[in-house]
């Protein structure tokens, strides 16, 4: 028997900063997740100057406190290859530990160096952009050695360590790390598009991809698999997890247009019509089943769901009502 489809709510931690919503309301949303149990995890966003927005860490850790059963999670960290390895693991074993083993880490690389403000995020936090791939591949290795080794040697192009150590350790042996890979299909270069996918394959315990639609989604997802076998791994049983968007509104136009007009403030981008219809389940709860059943048809273990909308309550009740009781 196939697998049921797992649901994930991604909170809006950037839209503290646009007025979107406030701290105490994403608390409240990652309550209402765990209270209803349709969710099996919750997950907030990250950046420093980039994309500014309230700290991931600090709002997990507030999260660990106010929750007792669904997992956490940050997606994409996208200041991943920016933090220093040693701290980060230290403070995620501590949040392991908080949250009694629920904590999933989403390794990123953050994002494109042709925009401004992400060089300025690199340059500030002292690292080269063209250095990101390389410095999250060299943090991914170094945080699973501190999780499990009583003492750590390592010699990297970007960090030494020299008889190092974390205590405590976290309850989870290691934590999962998700690596995110969102390339392009059509207009990515091949090299770099199975770099990134090669990427996931040796090192992710999970897959992530904002890639749609679904036939794109798909055939990522099958790319990774194919590849785990060229490292002596398997992807099979380990999760393959789309991060989506969801607006439910029997009037599908006026559910693309809030979503437009949310989703261009929160990323700061004019975004075409066919992106939001592609990237948002738009429309009624049987057109967002629909849609949502075309990811879960392409191989997606789990939908991570973000709520574009300045009805955030009643948009979550809907969609806890009326669209996931069709997955569970």
């Amino acid at each position: 028997m196939a697998q049921k489809v797992k649901f994930g709510l991604t909170l809006s931690n950037r839209g503290v900063l646009l007025g979107l919503t406030k701290p105490s309301e994403i608390l409240e949303m990652a309550e209402l997740a765990e209270a209803s149990e349709a969710f099996e995890h919750v997950w907030v966003g990250d950046s420093i100057m980039a994309k500014p927005r309230m700290e991931s860490i600090t709002l997990m850790s507030a999260i660990a406190a106010r929750t007792k059963r669904v997992k956490i999670g940050v997606a994409c960290m996208a200041s991943f290859p920016s933090r220093e390895p040693i701290t980060l693991a230290y403070q995620w074993a501590s949040m392991d530990l908080l949250s009694d083993g629920r904590m999933i880490l989403g390794a990123c690389m953050g994002g494109s160096i042709s925009e401004q403000d992400h060089r300025a995020e690199y340059t500030n936090m002292g690292i080269k952009g063209f250095d990101r791939a390389l410095r999250m591949e060299e943090n991914i290795e170094i945080l699973r050695k501190l999780w499990t080794e009583d003492r750590v040697d390592y010699e990297g192009q970007y960090h030494t360590l020299k008889n190092a150590f974390i205590e405590p350790k976290p309850v989870q042996n290691p934590p999962p790390i998700w690596v995110i890979s969102n390339p392009r299909l059509a207009t990515g270069k091949p090299h770099i598009i199975e770099r990134s996918l090669r990427r996931v394959a040796r090192l992710g315990d999970g897959f992530m991809t904002t890639a749609n639609p679904a036939d794109q989604f798909g055939e990522l997802n099958r790319r990774v698999h194919e590849y785990a076998a060229d490292y002596e791994r398997s992807f099979e049983g380990l999760p393959s997890s789309l991060y989506y968007n969801i607006n439910i509104n029997e009037d599908q136009e006026a559910a693309f247009q809030e979503s437009k007009t949310y989703l261009d403030q929160y990323y700061s981008i004019d975004y075409k019509r066919e992106v939001v219809e592609n990237w948002v389940a738009l429309g009624s709860p049987e057109q967002c089943i629909q849609r949502l059943q075309t990811f879960v048809d392409a191989g997606a273990t789990d939908i991570l769901l973000r709520i574009p909308s300045w009805s955030q309550r009643e948009q979550f009740r809907r969609l806890v009502e009326e669209v996931l009781p069709s997955f569970l």
